[in-house]
């Protein structure tokens, strides 16, 4: 029986020496700028990211980790709670040694699709082509102090049993200040304004329902996203509600429910400054809203939300549009958005307003 164990166990240890003495497999070669390209982001499909890595050139100057955090996200943003869903690539120039490569990445987030387009350089690096990966360097700020001097509204509850929101309390006064019922590519939308016209701040939610030309509702939505759900003292926000694949002709009125309300805590920290805001054309030739966040105080937003009004020159909503940004929106550090446009309405387009809605884990 001794015999027979240290037998095996020398077959075993044969066994293992054989296997370590084999080299792992090179990585197959990307024998076009467009291959290399599909390669990295399937990679990223897969979360492969070691892989992905492989298919980032020398010449990038990156290391895995800052590749990693540059696609996977950091400071509990968007990012982090997203995967890549799907990818196209297109070939914008090609020379022996260099390519452009356009990318364009859908990607499954926590709040719903998230759309990116990235044209990447890939050059020729020992027989295959490879990505040169670049990453946006955020500044270092050195420590400061930050005042803390904004208002903030908290609630005394009767006990630890109360649900969340106020109750056995008057909600706030909360108004529907304007409504435009449009309709676009089939669909029924309905826009506006709301505002919180109480002394407090108000959780709200806008609900509407279509009256067909018989008198019976055909549908009722809510405005989920497209509006800023807490509204602090006076603040007034758009909202937009959208009821698919129902034409406007078949509509013969809106009824809005009473908005819904309930008194909530709230602070009116952080504040959000807009800079630099403009209209232009993205590289698709499609007008997009732009411009920058900062954050003037001193906690990280972890996920910022863009809601977008736009107005014609008579000062109605035309269209409301929103977007959320896959970065964390850190203090004092600028982070630049965008929020699309409708080609169909950029023209009539006399004023916009630019408003932020912000997600923190450390806060409820």
């Amino acid at each position: 029986m001794s015999r027979l164990i240290g037998v095996l166990l020398a077959v075993l240890a044969i066994v293992l020496i054989a296997a370590g003495s084999i080299k792992p497999s090179k990585l197959a070669p990307a024998a076009s700028p467009q291959k290399a390209v599909q390669s990295l982001f399937d990679s990223v499909k897969n979360r492969d990211w070691r892989r992905a890595y492989d298919f980032v050139a020398p010449a990038s100057n990156i290391d895995q980790g800052a590749f990693y955090r540059d696609l996977n996200g950091k400071d509990a943003s968007l990012r982090t709670y997203s995967s890549l869903q799907d990818f196209s690539t297109k070939v914008l120039r090609e020379s022996n040694n260099e390519a452009l490569v356009r990318a364009k990445l859908t990607w499954s987030t926590a709040v719903g699709a998230f759309y990116e387009s990235r044209d990447l350089k890939v050059v020729q690096d020992g027989g295959s082509w490879r990505v040169l990966w670049t990453v946006e360097k955020q500044p270092n700020l050195p420590p400061q102090v930050i005042p803390v001097n904004y208002l903030r509204w908290d609630i005394i509850r009767r006990g630890t049993e109360d649900d969340w929101g106020a109750q056995n309390a008057e909600t706030p006064k909360v108004r529907i200040l304007s409504m435009n019922p449009v309709e676009r590519d089939g669909h029924t939308i309905i826009m506006g304004e709301v505002v919180n016209e109480d002394t407090v701040p108000a959780f709200i939610s806008v609900t509407a329902a279509l009256v067909g030309k018989d008198g019976s509702t055909i549908a009722e939505e809510t405005s989920f996203d497209k509006t800023s759900h807490v509204l602090l003292p006076k603040e007034v926000s758009p909202y937009r509600i959208d009821f698919p694949k129902i034409k406007l002709a078949q509509v013969k009125s809106v009824k809005f429910g009473q908005p819904m309300s309930l008194l909530v805590p709230a602070s009116a920290d952080p504040v959000i400054g807009v800079l630099h805001q403009r209209i232009e054309k993205d590289a698709s030739g499609h007008p997009i809203l732009r411009g920058e966040l900062i954050n003037q105080s001193g906690q990280t937003v972890n996920i910022p939300h863009v809601l977008a009004t736009f107005y014609d020159d008579s000062g109605k909503v035309i269209w409301v549009s929103d977007g959320y940004v896959d970065k964390a929106l850190l203090p004092q550090i600028p982070l630049p958005f965008a929020v699309e446009l409708r080609d169909d309405v950029a023209g009539q387009v006399q004023n916009y307003r630019v408003t932020v809605n912000n997600y923190s884990v450390d806060r409820s």
